[in-house]
């Protein structure tokens, strides 16, 4: 049975073209993709591969920042509303996540060394993995190097700035195990 979401969508005449245009954009995308209106695509986009049945909602923003960086999303994922999604590295998406709205995921920060501009320093990136069957609550930004294991769950508002296991819940800033899915 599909979900609410899933179930009330209907694919128009603008997002078929999108699809299209995306096809021929894109490293790799699937079949039955979504696109809401004012999703972009920014830079480097044939290093973006998007599995089946993703749901892109409206504001979202996915950019391979350089040559070198990939963003892969899995089949039955849901970029929410206004999800910001950066990468200067790698970051990899499981299957049947949903991404809230107001979600911020970027595997770079800069360097804070004393004596030396800010927008002077290096760039730092870490991959960033969130495994399959994955929510990521509304407002939650997760930083480079975190690892989310499958069937995990983050608190709206949280900030993941460190790996979680399967299975487990987290919520807050910074955030911190508060219970396990059964």
């Amino acid at each position: 049975m599909k979900n609410q979401l899933r179930k009330h969508l209907k694919a128009n005449l603008l997002n078929k073209i999108i699809y299209l245009i995306n096809k021929y954009r894109f490293g790799f995308l699937g079949k039955n993709v979504f696109f809401d209106k004012n999703v972009d695509f920014i830079r480097f986009n044939k290093n973006l591969n998007v599995s089946d049945n993703v749901v892109f909602k409206s504001g979202a923003k996915i950019s391979c920042c350089n040559a070198s960086a990939k963003i892969s999303i899995g089949a039955n994922t849901t970029i929410g509303y206004n999800a910001f999604i950066f990468s200067s590295k790698s970051i990899e998406i499981g299957k049947d996540c949903m991404i809230s709205s107001f979600v911020y995921i970027v595997d770079s920060s800069h360097g804070i060394k004393k004596n030396i501009n800010m927008n002077s320093q290096d760039e730092i990136a870490d991959n960033i993995s969130i495994g399959d069957d994955v929510w990521i609550g509304q407002g939650s930004t997760i930083l480079p190097g975190v690892k989310i294991g499958n069937g995990s769950i983050v608190g709206a508002r949280s900030l993941v700035n460190k790996s979680i296991g399967e299975n487990k819940i987290y919520a807050g800033n910074p955030a911190k195990e508060i219970g396990i899915r059964s």
